[in-house]
């Protein structure tokens, strides 16, 4: 299993940028706790990508052992952190569907996956930043879940050289593994069907960014500011593939030093107005077993 004495925060400025800067405006307390979280999960994301290499049989140990030793380093922090075990099962359940190479079928199919794969970590992290409100945890995953989306819309191409397609068959008909990977022998046409499919996917992200808003009011005020500043340094690489008007076979889009630094006093700004802004949470999704746990 992981060993939690990594440098985590060292991880996070390396691997996890946008969540990095804006750890600053977290308590001293769950910024190293959220560099311990995204350790781990960032460990399991890493053995489940590695070298293309089918993992389940890794990852399935990896649940039993979680399951069944209390006293592994995991257990024991989640335990402390009053984070249920469940909710990281569930984390590497989504990892394990990502083995088989996916083809995600359609718009309930993909919400289902990104809670897996990020909604999982929005749970858990409401408990390291101290979030104790139960109406709050439908908001965590959303968020989750909008991340994700973003994620997804910003590594479509990238994601099918690892041949997997996560923009629902249903919103792109007849695309498959060979059409994604070979840009050069695609139609304009269908590049542009691609990339508006990678638009209405954004447009799907920002239901949930703003679900995930509602739920600001729950988190203690030492750390709101971070979590709504991480978001929007989220949310902003989905809002800058659109202002783009990103083409599916041009770079990837990131956000430079100087994007973040405007995203951020932007947010500081909208944050002194938030208890003026009314966000209500609108159901846009099924519930999941073990999200209310």
């Amino acid at each position: 299993m992981i060993n939690l004495e990594l440098n985590s925060m060292i991880d996070l400025k390396r691997e996890g940028k946008s969540f990095y800067w804006a750890s600053f405006f977290l308590s001293k307390s769950s910024k190293k706790n959220a560099g311990i979280l995204y350790s781990i999960c960032r460990y399991f994301d890493d053995v489940a990508d590695k070298n293309n290499v089918d993992k389940t049989h890794f990852l399935n140990s990896s649940i039993e052992e979680i399951k069944n030793n209390k006293n592994n380093n995991v257990n024991i922090f989640l335990k402390k952190n009053k984070i249920n075990n469940l909710i990281l099962i569930d984390l590497i359940e989504g990892l394990i569907f990502d083995q088989r190479k996916p083809r995600i079928q359609n718009t309930e199919e993909l919400i289902k996956y990104s809670y897996h794969v990020a909604g999982t970590v929005g749970l858990m992290m409401s408990k390291i930043i101290g979030v104790t409100n139960k109406n709050a945890e439908q908001c965590a995953v959303d968020l989750g879940i909008g991340m994700q989306l973003t994620n997804i819309a910003r590594d479509v191409y990238e994601d099918s050289k690892m041949k997997r397609i996560y923009l629902p068959a249903t919103w792109i008909p007849g695309i498959s593994l060979d059409n994604l990977n070979k840009i050069d022998e695609l139609s304009s046409e269908r590049i542009d069907e691609i990339s508006k499919a990678i638009h209405k996917l954004i447009s799907l992200s920002d239901k949930f960014y703003k679900n995930g808003f509602t739920g600001l009011k729950y988190i203690p005020l030492p750390n709101r500011l971070g979590i709504f500043i991480a978001a929007n340094v989220y949310r902003g690489i989905g809002i800058k593939i659109i202002s783009r008007k990103k083409k599916y076979n041009e770079e990837r889009v990131y956000l430079n030093k100087f994007e973040k630094i405007v995203i951020t006093i932007k947010s500081i700004f909208i944050f002194i107005f938030i208890p003026f802004l009314n966000y209500k949470y609108q159901k846009i999704r099924k519930s999941f077993p073990n999200e209310n746990l």
